[in-house]
């Protein structure tokens, strides 16, 4: 694992970040504010991300690469779009990682640790857990409509063979 630590205030990296569509909703100087917690790391092919039942305050967003989401040793998915979340399930509960998630291939993730967020002022940490938690309700909207289009399609099928 490569680590870059803190991001200075890039301008190119800043540019890259706004195509992120989590990260449409930040303003230049928010982005600049949102890189000083956090990071950019790059993974190995099979290297550990994420470990299943651990406990953190880290978001990851797919910066290039593929992520493989595994639980209890079976692939649930592969995420290779940029700007793809894993993590913010954890981070929302409180309650231990659902998941493990490997580098499928090199891959580079920017890592947000969500409690350094509260180490703002209180107008910039609204804004900040404001703006990342609606892009996690947006997310697991839209992971809970294609579960429900799936859940729904598998029920027609096993009505159809009994």
């Amino acid at each position: 694992m490569t680590e870059t630590g803190f991001l200075d205030d890039n301008q190119e990296t800043i540019q890259y970040l706004k195509k992120i569509p989590a990260m449409e909703g930040f303003s230049e100087q928010d982005l600049e504010t949102f890189l000083r917690f956090s990071e950019i790391r790059t993974y190995k092919e099979n290297e550990l991300i994420i470990e299943e039942n651990s406990l953190d305050d880290r978001v990851f967003y797919l910066i290039s690469g593929k992520a493989k989401v595994m639980k209890n040793g079976r692939e649930l998915i592969i995420l290779r779009r940029t700007g793809d979340v894993f993590g913010e399930i954890g981070v929302v509960t409180g309650i231990a990682r659902s998941a493990s998630v490997y580098a499928a291939g090199p891959t580079s993730c920017l890592i947000i640790r969500t409690s350094q967020i509260d180490n703002l002022d209180e107008e910039n940490r609204l804004s900040f857990k404001y703006i990342l938690y609606r892009g996690f309700a947006e997310i697991l909207a839209n992971r809970l409509k294609k579960t429900t289009e799936e859940l729904m399609e598998a029920k027609a099928e096993i009505a159809q063979n009994e």
